[in-house]
């Protein structure tokens, strides 16, 4: 485990609860009280039934909340004492889950899907929570975790309410009436009708002969790679998440187009820009022909290939700024003829001009916690002119909302985006964040969760979106990483101009194992984030310096996408934000207003593109009031982190 490589944020008990009862009105079923879990108190005396991470957890006699028995998680600097428990669970079914706690930063949820959380619990407090299973989930990890630095935590008496789940052994029904769709001289075209099964069909596995050649989730395929006049028999099976794999379907022969295509697509034409940026170029250029079909282009940079799209535009990021690049683009067909190059056209990108154009003060605003404040409000009160609007979430599935609940059009966040845009000024919506059901697990690949970013895009026509990208289901989870950050490949292609945000944890010297995987893969794949920001707080110090701290990690950042992009250090300042915590902080770091100024100033010195704060909903004084939703727990005047930011100008 790495050292603070998760955070918390203040509101996310608010999310959980919000969804947690959004959960109980639209759940098709409802489990029976009954606690599934192994050692619940931990009456056996040991850690039977449940997993603890670095060997962390340990049972104590005391202090117990009832019984003999109770869970101690030795949480360190670098390990917050994770304890586990799988079981077995049935489908489309609400869960309660409870438990008693004790410590400082306790939590107690589900893996991939909500959880609540205490501060502080002096002595035995409950924390209760419940979920609902997917369509096709037979098992749940259930898991209590302390802090990174927060000394041992306690729990006891851990209960899941709900039916137990039973070993899925039937089979889906066999795909029915295979037959061949179109073929040519090296490709097959297949489809079938639809399996069914008692849990839920998760793929369908197509059969070359005896030999397996592809896996599809919907009940269409194609098989490429064959050779022409040629006889190939197909078959289809269905199989379910438990694998179980159903009877083969009706055998398909079909014998492939004589003889090959050898006739390449004609030179696409007019290739010329359409747009750029400090980092990226987009094109377009007119459509070839083909004597059977064009099926791609391939767009080069020099003689590199940049990129390939099937339709007649593209965008080339991660280039460097005020520099010339050289393009051409060659038409494939499904034979692999490729034309010849097009015209060659010479684009130079934008000048950084001090930091490339984009520059946002754009602090976090709330609407569904906190007492929020009206935008227009703070906007007359201090010059503010964006605000970081949280949380889009999943209302179910790869369906976007605010909150999980909250429709995007129509109401209370449509009503402030209107008001904010009528004042002047303008908004981006935050994406995930610490807690809640979240669209980077729910989506099932990178088309689906753009189409998700691409629904809150063109509900209110934006300039920018923010991903906030945190915990264990969706930053350190690299297979949901990695469908982000091509989601947001995706959209910025389908959506030129627009301004794409990441913001994630940090360490003091900038970021942690999964944040510079975060930047390297963003690299790999040509995701062209224009923004990386950092959060520096929750460093589980009380006494951390919150100005040295944060310009340690952004230097860190800095030197991160330096080495990774190229960048010289200009270019690299001009990608990276900073989003703070106002005031007192998850781990009673305290950030003063006077840090907060020395922030701003050497954000505006170094040029850097971005400067945000958690939130605006806490920021009022309320000197020794502590951690509160509402004000910032030291003396302040209202909307004076607000003020700070407002002179924010990179």
């Amino acid at each position: 485990m790495h050292a603070r490589t998760r955070r918390t944020r203040l509101p996310a008990a608010g999310v959980a609860a919000l969804l947690a009862a959004a959960a109980a009105v639209t759940v098709p079923s409802t489990a029976h009280a009954a606690n599934i879990l192994t050692n619940p108190g931990f009456e056996t005396g040991t850690l039977s039934g449940w997993s603890c991470s670095g060997g962390t957890g340990s049972v104590v006699t005391t202090p117990v909340h009832s019984g003999s028995k109770a869970l101690a998680g030795a949480a360190s600097a670098s390990d917050n004492a994770k304890c586990t428990q799988t079981v077995q669970v049935q489908p489309n079914t609400t869960y309660s889950l409870s438990g008693w706690v004790r410590g400082a930063y306790v939590y107690l949820g589900v893996t991939g899907g909500t959880s609540t959380w205490t501060p502080s619990a002096a002595n035995w407090q409950q924390l209760s929570v419940s979920f609902t299973t997917g369509a096709s989930q037979t098992t749940a990890e259930i898991y209590t975790n302390g802090w990174y630095g927060q000394g041992t935590y306690y729990a006891d008496d851990i209960s899941l309410d709900g039916p137990g789940g039973t070993t899925d052994t039937q089979a889906p029904t066999v795909p029915g009436s295979l037959a061949s769709t179109g073929k040519t001289a090296n490709s097959v075209s297949l489809s079938w009708t639809a399996s069914t099964d008692n849990v839920g069909v998760t793929g369908y596995d197509v059969y070359q002969g005896g030999a397996l050649v592809t896996t599809v989730t919907g009940t269409s395929a194609t098989v490429g790679s064959l050779a022409a006049s040629t006889a190939y028999t197909f078959t289809v099976r269905a199989h379910d998440a438990a694998g179980n794999a159903s009877a083969a379907s009706n055998a398909v022969t079909v014998t492939t187009n004589a003889g090959g295509d050898t006739q390449a697509p004609t030179v696409p034409g007019s290739l010329a820009s359409t747009a750029k940026t400090t980092s990226s170029v987009s094109l377009s250029w007119t459509a070839s022909t083909d004597n059977v079909g064009v099926t791609a282009y391939d767009v080069y940079q020099g003689s590199t290939l940049a990129t390939t799209v099937t339709g007649t535009s593209a965008t080339v990021g991660n280039l460097a700024a005020n520099t010339a690049y050289t393009f051409t683009v060659r038409a494939r067909d499904a034979a692999g003829n490729t034309s010849a190059a097009s015209n060659a056209l010479s684009v130079t990108t934008n000048p950084n001009t001090g930091g490339g154009g984009f520059k946002q003060a754009a602090p976090y605003l709330y609407n569904g916690w906190g007492n929020p404040p009206a935008a227009t409000t703070v906007m007359n009160a201090t010059g503010i002119k964006w605000f970081t609007m949280a949380f889009i979430l999943s209302s179910g599935g790869c369906n976007a909302s605010w909150d999980g609940q909250r429709p995007l059009t129509g109401g209370v966040d449509q009503q402030t985006i209107n008001s904010v845009r009528a004042a002047g000024g303008d908004v981006v919506p935050s994406f995930g964040g610490w807690q809640g059901n979240k669209l980077g697990p729910n989506c099932a690949d990178a088309n689906a969760l753009a189409g998700a970013y691409q629904s809150v895009i063109s509900a209110y026509n934006l300039k920018a979106i923010d991903i906030d990208i945190e915990n264990t289901d969706e930053f350190e989870n690299y297979t949901v990483q990695d469908r982000i950050l091509n989601a947001l490949k995706i959209v910025k292609q389908n959506n030129p101009g627009l301004k794409t945000i990441v913001t994630f944890g940090t360490s003091t010297s900038g970021p942690t194992a999964d944040g510079n995987r975060l930047i390297e893969q963003s690299k790999a794949i040509g995701a062209d984030i224009d923004v990386f920001t950092i959060m520096p707080f929750d460093f589980g110090n009380a006494s951390t310096n919150m100005y040295t701290a944060t310009v340690s990690a952004a230097t860190g950042l800095k030197n991160k996408l330096k080495s990774t992009f190229g960048w010289d250090d200009a270019t690299a300042y001009a990608h990276l934000g900073i989003s703070g915590m106002n005031g007192l902080s998850d781990n009673n770091e305290t950030t003063t207003v006077q840090n907060w100024t020395d922030i701003r100033d050497w954000a505006n010195t170094n040029h850097i593109a971005r400067l945000a704060f958690w939130s605006v909903n806490r920021d009022r004084g309320c000197a020794g009031g502590g951690l509160q939703e509402t004000c910032s727990g030291i003396a302040q005047s209202d909307w004076q982190f607000t003020s700070i930011t407002a002179g924010f100008t990179g």
